[in-house]
C-alpha cells in the first residue's frame, strides 16, 4: 500500500501540480530515473489513465483505418461543409499545403502534375518556406496546351519552386500528341529530354486522381482524348487516371496504343517516390481515388470526410452512364 501511495504523489505532482521530474526527485530525494519509472508504474496500475481529446474536425481514426486498408504512410482527412468540387479542392488543397511545409525535406526532387485545380489550390495556400531546400520542382505532365489554360500548368511548377526555394524544370510539351511518332520526336527536345530524365530520381510526388471524365481545367488545356477514345478507354475498363495514365477498378493499368501518346510520368515512375501524395476528393472521384490505392500508386492520401468513408466501404459507388 506505501508503494501505492508513493506512486500516486509522484503522479499527482507531475500530472495535477505541474511539477517537472527534475522538481520531483529534488524534493523526494530520489532520481529522475526513478521518478520517470514510477511514472510509468502509475499508468501501469491504472492509477493514472491517459485520454487523448480529438478536436472537431480532425479524423484520426479514420485516417488510420484508411492506412490499415489501403497500406499507405499516412492519410489526412478534411472535413467539408458544402459537397461541391470547387469547396473540396480548397479544403484538401489547404491541408495538403500545410502537409508539404511540414514535411518537406531539403534537396527533395518533387514532381508535380498539371492541369490539376486541386494541386493549384494547394500551391496557393501555402507559406513561403523560411529556410531553401534547394529542391528541383520537376513538372511531370505535359503543360502545353490552349493559351488560355497554359498558364496554369507553368504556375504550378514555378510558384511551388519559389515557395520551397528550389528550381523548377519545366516540361515543354503537350500533355496528349497526335501520334507514338510525335511523342518520340518531342522527347528529343533537349529540355523536355531534362524533365524526363528526373521521373526516376523523384523523391516526392504530388499528382491529382482523375475520373474518366476530364475536368473543366483538364478539357481547357485541350490535353485530353476525343470523345470516341474516351469510350474506347471505358470499354478497356478504365476507371480514372493519375497524370493521363489510366488504370481499372483493380488498379491494373490499361494497356492501350493511347499510351504511346502521352508525355507524362508512368504509373510505375510513381512507385519509385518515397512518396507519392494523391490529393483528391468529391463523390465523382471516388471510385477512381479507391482503384489508384488498390494499384498501390500513392502512399499518402489527403482527401474529404465523405470520399474517406466512402472508401472504407466495400462496394464502389456505381454511376449511371445514361446520365
Amino acid at each position: 500500500m506505501e508503494e501505492i501511495r508513493f506512486i500516486s504523489k509522484i503522479a499527482y505532482m507531475y500530472h495535477e501540480m505541474g511539477y517537472k521530474q527534475s522538481k520531483i526527485a529534488a524534493q523526494l530525494d530520489i532520481s529522475q530515473a526513478s521518478v520517470s519509472r514510477l511514472l510509468k508504474q502509475a499508468i501501469e496500475e491504472g492509477i493514472v489513465r491517459i485520454t487523448v481529446t480529438t478536436p472537431s474536425g480532425v479524423y484520426p481514426k479514420i485516417e488510420d483505418a484508411i492506412c490499415k486498408r489501403y497500406d499507405l504512410k499516412a492519410a489526412i482527412v478534411v472535413d467539408c461543409e458544402y459537397d461541391n468540387d470547387e469547396f473540396i479542392q480548397d479544403h484538401i488543397g489547404s491541408a495538403a499545403a500545410y502537409y508539404l511545409e511540414s514535411t518537406i525535406s531539403k534537396n527533395e526532387i518533387i514532381g508535380i502534375s498539371s492541369w490539376s485545380a486541386t494541386l493549384l489550390s494547394m500551391v496557393n495556400s501555402m507559406q513561403p518556406l523560411s529556410k531553401a531546400t534547394h529542391a528541383q520542382v520537376v513538372q511531370i505532365l505535359g503543360g502545353v496546351g490552349n493559351p488560355s489554360a497554359e498558364v496554369y500548368a507553368a504556375r504550378l511548377t514555378e510558384r511551388l519552386a519559389k515557395l520551397v526555394q528550389g528550381t523548377p524544370v519545366y516540361l515543354p510539351a503537350p500533355g496528349v500528341v497526335q501520334s507514338a511518332e510525335t511523342r518520340q520526336a518531342i522527347l528529343q527536345d533537349h529540355f523536355v529530354e531534362q524533365a524526363v530524365s528526373l521521373f526516376d530520381e523523384i523523391t516526392l510526388a504530388l499528382v491529382g486522381i482523375g475520373s474518366i471524365e476530364p475536368s473543366k481545367l483538364l478539357a481547357s488545356s485541350g490535353n485530353v482524348f476525343s470523345v470516341e477514345e474516351l469510350e474506347y478507354l471505358r470499354d478497356a475498363g478504365a476507371v480514372g487516371d493519375i497524370s493521363l495514365r489510366f488504370f481499372d477498378e483493380a488498379g491494373q493499368p490499361i494497356q492501350s496504343p493511347l499510351n504511346e501518346r502521352v508525355i507524362s510520368i508512368s504509373l510505375e515512375q510513381l512507385t519509385k517516390a518515397q512518396r507519392t501524395i494523391g490529393i483528391a476528393g468529391g463523390a465523382r472521384k471516388v471510385n477512381a481515388i479507391r482503384s489508384a490505392l488498390k494499384g498501390g500508386w500513392i502512399n499518402v492520401l489527403i482527401t474529404d470526410l465523405r470520399t474517406a468513408k466512402s472508401l472504407l466501404e466495400d462496394e464502389p459507388i456505381m454511376k449511371d452512364r445514361t446520365s
